[in-house]
Order: structure tokens, then sequence, then C-alpha cells
């Protein structure tokens, strides 16, 4: 039992200096972690200060300097800076200036970045500003006779994209008769009713809903816009006489007509434009009686005019294009920003 004792008191010995010796060696290996982190603690002046007492340090032992090569200018400049240390280098921030990108050995143009304002001013204010914009105008729905004329408008522009004006139209000695009509009218005796107008004048809106600019061929910029333009007005119409040429004759009467149409108008100056414009001229129109009465000199005979003209009325539309210029005057204007 005595043996047994002493290996037991042994054994606890040799587990108590194990655990001391472990504890020595963990508290020994952490010191220089703490020691490399306070001495990683500087600043620039501390780094300075150690640079100059080493070098005083080996001045003071007297050790001969030995000679050195002579460095390149960028190392003298950066070592005149700073010392050539590695915190020096880094709060320079920039101050070498990096060599331009070069194109076949020469350097490269700057480029400067023209400015692009999103939104712009409009081209041109009509605000206040007359528009007087003469026009040829030619009839698109009637293949065999066709009412042209020569037309004129003059607005006045309440906004910049509302106006209010006129327009007058002349038609008489313009007017054309295809002769497809004339040779079968004559040679089968079956005519068919058609109207000569001599002019019309109309007040009109005119609205711009939409305005913008294009390029053309890749070399100029040109400002347009669309608008709408519609209105009321008269004109001054009569029947031409085919069903009884020989007796029936007609006079020019006044009849009320509407109009509603498009347009396009693109700008070559800040005044001056060419335009095209669709436009339906629509009205009540009084035709030529198909029926020849019988007899003459008596009511309801074939001398009587009241049986000339067809009772009934007829809508009639004459769709024209119109192309001409615009005028905008004054020529000049200015820009006025709210206060």
């Amino acid at each position: 039992m005595n043996l047994g004792f002493r290996h037991d008191v042994q054994t606890l010995k040799w587990a108590r200096s194990t655990t001391f010796w472990l504890a020595v060696f963990l508290s020994l290996g952490s010191m220089p972690r703490a020691v490399r982190a306070q001495d990683m603690s500087f600043d620039i002046d501390e780094a300075e200060s150690a640079g100059g007492a080493a070098k005083d340090k080996g001045k003071s032992k007297g050790k001969p300097a030995a000679k050195e090569k002579e460095a390149p200018a960028e190392e003298t400049s950066a070592e005149a800076g700073g010392g050539g240390d590695v915190l020096t280098e880094l709060t320079a921030g920039g101050s070498k200036k990096e060599a331009e990108p070069t194109e076949g050995g020469l350097p490269r143009e700057k480029e400067i970045a023209e400015k692009i304002y999103a939104v712009q001013r409009m081209y041109v204010l009509r605000r206040g500003r007359f528009e007087v914009a003469p026009s040829l105008a030619f009839t698109v729905n009637d293949q065999f006779v066709t009412h042209n004329a020569l037309a004129g408008s003059l607005n006045y522009w309440v906004t910049n994209v509302l106006a209010v004006g006129a327009n007058v139209l002349w038609h008489q000695g313009l007017e054309s008769e295809s002769a497809l009509d004339f040779t079968v009218r004559r040679s089968t005796r079956l005519a068919v009713p058609i109207t000569e107008y001599q002019l019309g004048a109309n007040l009109n809106f005119t609205y711009v809903p939409v305005y913008g600019k294009f390029e053309l061929f890749n070399d100029s910029i040109f400002q347009w816009d669309s608008y709408i333009v519609g209105g009321v007005g008269v004109i001054r119409t009569r029947p031409v006489a085919e069903i009884d040429p020989s007796v029936r004759t007609f006079s020019f009467d006044w009849r009320v007509s509407f109009n509603a149409g498009i347009g396009l108008r693109v700008f070559m100056t800040r005044w001056l434009s060419v335009f095209g414009e669709l436009r339906d001229y629509m009205y009540l129109e009084k035709l030529e009686n198909l029926k020849v009465a019988l007899g003459s000199g008596t009511p309801g005979s074939r001398t009587d005019t009241a049986t000339w003209i067809d009772p009934s009325s007829t809508l009639t539309h004459n769709v024209m294009m119109h192309v001409g210029i615009t005028m905008f005057f004054p020529f000049t204007f200015e820009y006025r920003y709210p206060k």
C-alpha cells in the first residue's frame, strides 16, 4: 500500500507541474502579439524621428558613410519630399502625374464633352405674333372635276400653341374638268351633276399639339411642328348645267361650310417656314335636277327655274391639299422668364 500511495503522489505532482508550465507557455506566446500590435501604432512624426536618430547613431559610432550611387531623378525627388519612406509615398495622395495614354506614339487629343440640355428652349415663340401663309390648293378626292384654288391665311397666335384666324380661297378660273368626263357625258348623254366654285372664306382655330426636330442627310437639323385646324365659313358655288344646258343657267349662291384638317410645318428660319396641309371643306350643295319638265312658259314647265334645282341637298366634301410658306411678324421675339 505504501508503494501505491507514493505513485499517486508522484502523479499528482507531475500533473501540477505540467499545468503550470503550460500556463507559462501560453502567456509567453501571447506577449509578442501585444508587443507587435503596440509597436505598429506609430505616426509620421515618430517614423521621421526614428529615421533621424538612426542616422545620428551611425555617425556617432564613427562609421564612414558609404559612397552611394547616383539615384535617378524620380528617386531623388521622392527622397527630397519625404525621405523615400513608405508612409510618405502613401500620404502623397497621387502627387505623381500619370502619363497620358498615347496612340501610335502621338499624344491623344483631349476630348471635350459638349453640354447637351435635356430641356431646351422652343425654337420659335409664336405668342403675340401674326402669321401670313399664302398657298396653292389642289383637290385630291375627285378625279374628274378639280377645284384648285389660290389661298391665303392670316392667324394671330394667342399662345404658343393656339391661334385664331381666317383663310380665303379663290377658285374661279382655276377649276378643270377631265376630258374623259366630258366625252362620256356628250356621247352617252349620261351626266353626273357637277358644281362650279367661285370663292370661299372661313374663320379658323389652329392648335399645335406636337413639335420637334429632325436631322436631314446627317448635316442639318430642322425644327418642325404638327397642327390641327378647323372652323366655319361660307362658300360661293353654282351648279353646272349638264342635263339641259340649252335652257338652264345658274348663278352663284352662298353656302355655309365647315372645315377640318391637319398640317405639318418645317421652319427654315425663326420667321419663315414651309408647310403642307390636308383640309376637308364640307357643305350642303344644291345640284341640278336630273328630271326635265315638259312644256314651257307655265309654272312647273321646262322653263320654270324652280324645276332646275334638285329639291334635296347633298353633303359635299372637297378635300384639298395646301402647299405654301408661312411668314411670322414681327420677325424677332424675346424670351421672357417667370419672376
